[in-house]
């Protein structure tokens, strides 16, 4: 990045910040972001990948610890867990964009993979979807979660290549500690 265009970005945020402070109050988190609450803790999961051209199916472990960062605008989790593809650890970041009514959701893991994704929330399920290009052709994903109770939830991963059908990736349950 540019030093300039670096400038420019630096002086924007800290405008933003100069204007929050200069109406008399620090920026507050939504009611939105209230409904994050129900991932916050140490959560073990299990389940089963299905064979597909990303790698074989097969048995998988873990174990995420989700908190919530300073200002309690964003969640932050660490996770790992073990697969028939290896060991793999991940960092994860979730908020809200109140411009665009979606929950967001960004992770890195070990593996090299970098996501982004969107959800909403409704009743006692949340959708997650993205789209990324794999090999040169768009494939999109969709994830979703079932809360079962204060302490436990399903998911499953769906995904569909670029004029082809979805298909179920992984099904699982998790569990909090």
């Amino acid at each position: 990045m540019k030093p300039a265009v670096a400038m420019g970005l630096a002086m924007v945020g800290a405008l933003g910040v100069a204007i929050a402070y200069a109406q008399g109050q620090a920026p507050k988190p939504g009611p939105e972001l209230k409904k994050l609450e129900y991932f916050v803790g140490t959560w073990s999961s299990e389940g089963e990948m299905k064979p597909s051209p990303f790698g074989p199916g097969g048995k998988f472990t873990g174990t995420e610890h989700i908190e919530w960062m300073d200002g309690d605008f964003f969640l932050v989790g660490h996770a790992e867990g073990d697969s028939s593809m290896g060991h793999e650890k991940s960092l994860s970041v979730w908020g809200y964009d109140a411009d665009k009514k979606v929950y967001t959701y960004h992770a890195f893991n070990s593996m090299g993979e970098a996501i982004s994704a969107t959800g909403t929330a409704a009743g006692d399920s949340w959708n997650w979807t993205s789209e990324e290009t794999m090999a040169g052709k768009l494939m999109r994903s969709r994830y979703t979660i079932k809360t079962a109770s204060p302490t436990s939830y399903t998911f499953k991963l769906e995904m569909q290549p670029e004029g082809g059908e979805w298909g179920t990736m992984m099904e699982g349950k998790a569990s909090k500690k």
